[in-house]
């Protein structure tokens, strides 16, 4: 097979610069590395080497593609050495001054018909274009930390790119190992626009004062399933990386209310509170691990009340089932005796609100989130009402806890945790589809890959129901009067047809 650019030029041989070239190497190519910093070029060929000698311990490489990886990775002198090179990427700071700079550098060398492309991962692909004669020829190719592990890639073009550029790009990174996702030259790309909704409303929701971080944490795992939660993966990026993209983007979309930041994460950027590598975050590192947060205990409850379920509540039949498994005694009168521990299960309304249009004694109701199938979760969440009686949060936590599955409490909030967060990802990726960012499979695509959800968010929204995800959000907006849960035309339009959100007009 003949490799789509036969010698590649990488400039900056930090992390990410390091990975390109190695699996541009392992694609085929010849590859020159640059680094402006002396010695930074021929120290990044020497961790890629020794990236490929792990490799060949663990029995994924022989001795033979050993040597002829090794024989195709070199350290560029100057720029001039790029002048024979067809592809050109460049991976040094984010700065868009420095970067047109050098692409006029780049450009100056290099032969008519090589192609430029940035690495970036906020700055439009557009904006850095300008420095150049030939705009057609440059596309953005931003690729995840760790590439080699990463198997993402944004293609993205730019006002004047030429659509071969892109298709090209394409080509070369399924022959890198990756898999190509194509995205207009808009904020964010594909993943950190679509990553927007994950983080900010869990900031949102902490700014309320529903719940502490652990416990939004062990929420959006245990009960949607994500690998981690937003307060850890903060931790984990660092809010010097985090705060600042996030504010970036708010900003180039004309302060959109859907991607506004948080001044929890402002504040704590301030007083150096970063996450991992500073050994405080929203959690604590002594030694370098994660210092955990104890779990509420269950409360010890002498006498359980009988149990009376709204008319009302999702999943009622499945809620109702539930409740007699778990051994309560249920009421099936019109309305709760006086005595009663009143369940609402609302979709995006706050207990409050449902209490008080129903008429119900908000002193003795609690609501449960069944957005998800409880059979599918490891956790329930409960929230009060600021009415609630601690006898009887006390009771619903015990009664929802007997078969030993883990519950959280949380205060009143619009939407519990779970329905927020989801039903705001899952917008923001429909209106990145209504948009045309991308198409909905490369979307659903890059997001899997690119930021490690259970689903896509596309995928999400029709596995929970594009009808489910419009209440919540309408019922959001009455709870809150935040623009930021209007509802995308596309998910309007298509869970008012009972369509997929992955469905495409021809």
């Amino acid at each position: 097979m003949t490799v789509n650019f036969s010698k590649t030029a990488v400039i900056g041989a930090g992390a990410m610069g390091r990975g390109i070239a190695q699996i541009a190497a392992q694609a085929g190519s010849e590859v020159l590395l640059l680094d402006s910093f002396e010695g930074a070029a021929g120290r990044g060929r020497d961790a890629i080497l020794a990236q490929w000698r792990k490799l060949q311990e663990k029995g994924k490489l022989d001795a033979a593609q050993l040597e002829a990886l090794s024989g195709r990775v070199h350290v560029a002198g100057s720029m001039q050495d790029l002048a024979s090179c067809d592809l050109v990427i460049e991976a040094i700071v984010e700065d868009i001054e420095v970067k047109r700079a050098l692409f006029r550098d780049i450009e100056a060398v290099v032969s008519p018909s090589a192609t430029l492309v940035s690495n970036t991962s906020s700055l439009s692909v557009t904006a850095i274009a300008t420095a150049l004669k030939h705009q057609e020829r440059m596309a953005g190719f931003h690729f995840f930390n760790p590439v080699p592990l990463m198997k993402v890639v944004e293609v993205v073009a730019g006002f004047k790119t030429d659509p071969e550029v892109c298709r090209k790009l394409a080509g070369y990174a399924t022959q890198m190992g990756h898999s190509p996702v194509q995205a207009k030259d808009t904020p964010g790309f594909i993943v950190n626009h679509a990553g927007r909704g994950y983080g900010t409303e869990a900031l949102r929701i902490a700014g309320e004062s529903v719940a502490d971080f652990a416990t939004i944490d062990r929420i959006l795992k245990d009960q949607a399933g994500f690998r981690l939660g937003p307060f850890e993966l903060l931790d984990l990026t660092a809010l010097d990386v985090s705060h600042p993209v996030m504010e970036s983007i708010y900003r180039q979309y004309y302060e959109e209310p859907r991607y506004r930041p948080s001044v929890i994460t402002a504040q704590r950027l301030a007083a150096g509170a970063l996450g991992r590598k500073s050994g405080e975050g929203f959690y604590r590192y002594p030694d370098g691990a994660m210092q955990q947060v104890a779990e509420p205990p269950v409360p010890a409850v002498d006498t359980m009340p009988p149990v009376w379920v709204s008319p009302r509540a999702a999943r009622r039949p499945e809620l109702l089932k539930l409740v007699h498994a778990l051994g309560a005694q249920l009421e099936s009168g019109a309305a709760p005796s006086s005595s009663a521990l009143i369940l609402v299960a609302p979709l995006g309304f706050d207990v409050t609100t449902v209490a008080a249009v129903d008429r119900l004694d908000a002193t003795r109701t609690v609501g449960i989130d069944m957005m998800v199938d409880d059979a599918a979760t490891k956790r329930r969440v409960l929230a009060t009402n600021p009415a609630t009686r601690r006898d009887i949060r006390d009771a619903a936590h015990a009664l929802f806890a007997r078969d030993g599955k883990a519950v959280s409490v949380i205060r009143d909030s619009g939407g519990f945790v779970t329905q927020r967060v989801v039903a705001t990802i899952v917008n923001i990726a429909c209106d990145m589809c209504q948009q045309g960012v991308c198409t909905p499979a490369d979307l659903d695509l890059a997001v899997r890959l690119g930021l490690g959800y259970p689903q896509g968010p596309l995928a999400m929204g029709d596995l929970y129901g594009p009808t489910n995800m419009l209440e919540i959000l309408f019922n959001l907006q009455t709870v809150y009067g935040d623009p930021r849960y209007r509802p995308s035309p596309w998910l309007r339009r298509r869970g008012a047809l009972g369509l997929s959100l992955t469905h495409r007009e021809d």
